[in-house]
């Protein structure tokens, strides 16, 4: 019996009792649906959502406009953001950080373009900056997510690397190392398969996690960013995913109303068959200035997705 037989006989013998994924685990990812924190707040209720996932301070796609990053506010900021959401019913289901999405120091980067000598020696010192402080941005993201009650945070897994086998290992120990960090502070670490870092597709998503093998650190997957690798994300990358480990599932409008498209209303069920706890987020990501009216046509498209 493989796993899903496993989980499919556990339901059916009633021993199951999770309840099923439908609208009331369904979030959107806040930058990507609005132009202001109460726009957010506004376009959630308007749908009936009860998650929000965060990331950064919604400012569509007015650059012009200063935005900030949840996991970096001071503490007292935090507090009103949260108060502000619980006036509304809404909670934070996820936590999306930019933890480890830069270059690891001593690895050759995979680049689309050649790079200066002048621009390397900058490149690279700000790498060894950021690995420096990795650590002191994983304690600020759990003070963040404790503030906000939410216990997922997003990790990725540094930018991508000409050689990826060759790191492997290396990539392997430092997530390990964070996510006993993520344990003490009583939050687990969701790696996300991210295009421009070392785990992209689903595989090495599933790969990555279980070689880990924290209870600490699971998964973040996002069928969209695996194109680029040329993977079918539905069914063929979904079926590798060790689902005892998948925390958070994120969409985009590319995959919904886009031409990338998937059949999401099949992923649902068998999401929903096995086992899945967790929620799904939108992350619109569109930048021809259509962002909030492309939020509005994946929100109508969603909804049939769950009736």
């Amino acid at each position: 019996m493989n796993r899903r037989e496993m989980i499919l006989a556990l339901g059916s013998a009633g021993l199951l009792k999770a309840k099923g994924l439908d609208w009331s685990r369904f979030a959107v990812l806040t930058d990507e649906v609005a132009g202001s924190e109460v726009d957010a707040i506004a376009f959630a209720k308007q749908y009936g959502l009860k998650w929000v996932e965060l990331r950064d301070t919604p400012r569509a796609q007015d650059r012009t406009r200063k935005n900030e990053t949840y996991f970096r506010m001071e503490p007292e900021r935090l507090k009103l953001v949260r108060a502000d959401l619980k006036a509304a019913g809404l909670k934070v289901s996820f936590l999306n950080t930019g933890l480890l999405k830069f270059g690891l120091p001593g690895t050759e980067l995979k680049r689309s373009q050649p790079e200066s000598a002048e621009n390397k020696t900058k490149r690279e010192a700000r790498q060894e900056s950021m690995y420096a402080d990795r650590m002191k941005d994983l304690e600020l993201a759990i003070r963040a997510a404790h503030i906000l009650d939410v216990s997922q945070l997003r990790v990725f897994a540094y930018v991508r690397v000409v050689d990826v086998p060759a790191i492997w290992d290396r990539l392997a120990n430092e997530l390990g190392e964070y996510a006993r960090v993520a344990e003490k502070g009583g939050v687990t670490l969701l790696l996300e398969n991210e295009s421009s870092c070392n785990v992209a597709t689903s595989k090495e998503l599933a790969d990555m996690t279980l070689k880990v093998n924290s209870k600490a650190l699971g998964m973040n997957w996002d069928p969209d960013n695996t194109y680029a690798f040329g993977e079918m994300a539905w069914p063929d990358g979904y079926r590798l995913l060790p689902m005892q480990k998948l925390g958070n599932v994120q969409m985009k409008a590319g995959n919904i109303i886009g031409a990338r498209k998937i059949d999401w209303a099949s992923v649902i069920k068998e999401l929903n068959k096995d086992g899945y706890k967790g929620c799904i987020g939108l992350e619109t990501h569109v930048f021809d200035g259509t962002l909030i009216e492309k939020a509005h046509l994946c929100m109508k498209e969603i909804k049939g997705y769950f009736a």
